[in-house]
């Protein structure tokens, strides 16, 4: 998944970007109010992670601004602002959770991962995908009880489609949100379909994967 951190504090967003990137988001910085709508122009995120104390705008402006525009996109507000207040304030202008600081990186992780739980319907991280049972938290897919191994790109994008199943996903689609501005240069590619097939082929060594669909000239779908 892809995720933008506004926060003019440099090192924490920095900590926070290390943090994330090691548990498999993709993430883009930005330390003002203007840098940070530039890229939401230039990028579809799943996740934008935001502080209210900007330099150049509001923030609870700035969250307005883009739940207007953006709509499908979760946003957690971070912030020194701790009163209950300045809480509903920001949950009132579309705030999917609120998190103040200082505040645990784990907690963090926690809230992100609960509020895709809720986005997708899922009740806890295993999902049923057929014959086969994927457990999101532990990035695993199980035959039965035997795991299948697959690579990190591979586990990605299958993952991503299980969460927009029933849904065609483009090639840009996941190339933006599984390998980041690769996408800007090189969507068209034939790589997606090469991790495609190597997906396929691990997993229809143990069942089939007809619901793995190709839709020509867009992309994929898992159909359930």
């Amino acid at each position: 998944m892809k995720v933008l951190i506004i926060e003019d504090e440099k090192a924490m967003a920095t900590e926070m970007q290390v943090f994330l990137e090691k548990a498999h988001y993709r993430c883009d910085l930005a330390h003002t109010a203007r840098l940070g709508l530039e890229k939401m122009e230039e990028h579809q995120y799943d996740f934008i992670l935001l502080d209210l104390g900007l330099p150049d705008k509001d923030g609870l402006v700035l969250l307005q601004e883009a739940r207007k525009d953006y709509p499908q996109t979760s946003y957690i507000i971070l912030t020194a602002r701790g009163q209950l207040e300045d809480r509903i304030k920001g949950l009132q202008a579309g705030a999917d959770d609120y998190l103040p600081k200082p505040f645990s990186l784990l907690e963090l992780l926690a809230r992100m991962q609960a509020i895709s739980r809720r986005k997708f319907g899922l009740t806890d991280n295993e999902i049923l995908l057929e014959d086969f049972t994927v457990d999101l938290h532990k990035r695993s897919i199980f035959f039965e009880k035997q795991e299948i191994s697959l690579s990190r790109r591979e586990f990605d994008l299958l993952s991503y489609m299980l969460l927009h199943k029933n849904r065609p996903v483009t090639r840009m689609q996941l190339s933006e949100h599984i390998w980041g501005d690769l996408a800007d240069d090189d969507y068209d590619s034939n790589y997606i379909d090469v991790h495609i097939k190597n997906i396929r082929k691990k997993l229809s060594a143990f069942a089939s994967v007809e619901w793995l669909q190709t839709i020509r000239h867009v992309g994929y779908k898992i159909k359930l």
